[in-house]
């Protein structure tokens, strides 16, 4: 499995906050963890980078992509979201972090203009409810998650229904959230996964982590027939 980890790679150069929780960058933080859980083909790519780190060559090697965005969704261009869409069109997983429910490419999957949501931030706390323990992105993973503090996301989070509501999370608010979800888009696999804000120490828990590992493994489709589109003269079927 081909893994590529992009992110921003802005908050950490900018904030002081940020760059103490990943000095290294979040991209760096996934890719660590992923390494230490036995996936030995990870690669990171930034925004900044010429073509944001996604040429054709990147992506047509990419099996998992992983994407973090938040205060840049803006400068992403139009056509490396086509090239990503594409791929994930054909197959290639998706795993959307944090924020990325508002980038580019996770609203031209969901084909739809808003996505958007409430939210504050406010340090509290996070208790993501597992409602689908029998779920490949649920194993190893217990009644539920809780993070001591993060950002609060909450309801009518303006998605089109998901395949799969894994898990909801409720904070100390009030508010509830889906806050992992599936989606199948052509024939690739995509995981919208909430927590993640830049200040807090989200990808250093390990349950985060597990259910990330897992998640990777279960967008990959190493066997997924290519999707063949267009006009054929010729019956398929001789």
């Amino acid at each position: 499995m081909k893994i590529t980890v992009w992110n921003e790679y802005r908050h950490e150069l900018s904030e002081e906050k940020v760059a103490k929780v990943y000095p290294n960058g979040i991209h760096n933080c996934i890719k660590d963890f992923l390494v230490a859980n036995g996936f030995d083909d990870v690669s990171t790519a930034t925004l900044d980078e010429p073509e944001h780190g996604l040429t054709q060559e990147v992506l047509d090697a990419t099996d998992v992509l992983f994407w973090w965005g938040h205060m840049a969704h803006h400068e992403v261009s139009d056509e490396i979201v086509e090239r990503v869409y594409q791929r994930v069109m054909q197959g290639m997983g998706l795993v959307v972090l944090h924020s990325g429910h508002a980038s580019k490419i996770f609203r031209k999957l969901m084909g739809t203009e808003s996505q958007n949501l409430r939210w504050r931030e406010n340090d509290e706390t996070e208790i993501m409810w597992n409602i689908m323990p029998g779920h490949p992105i649920m194993e190893g993973i217990g009644a539920n998650v809780v993070i001591p503090q993060e950002e609060t996301y909450g309801e009518h989070f303006m998605i089109p229904q998901p395949d799969e509501v894994v898990m909801i999370s409720w904070f100390t608010g009030g508010e509830v959230f889906r806050s992992a979800c599936t989606f199948r888009r052509g024939a690739g696999k995509i995981f919208y996964f909430k927590p993640g804000h830049e200040t807090y120490p989200i990808y250093h828990m390990p349950e985060v982590q597990k259910i990330l590992c897992n998640a990777a493994k279960w967008v990959y489709a190493p066997n997924c027939a290519k999707i063949q589109l267009g006009h054929f003269p010729e019956p398929m079927m001789k």
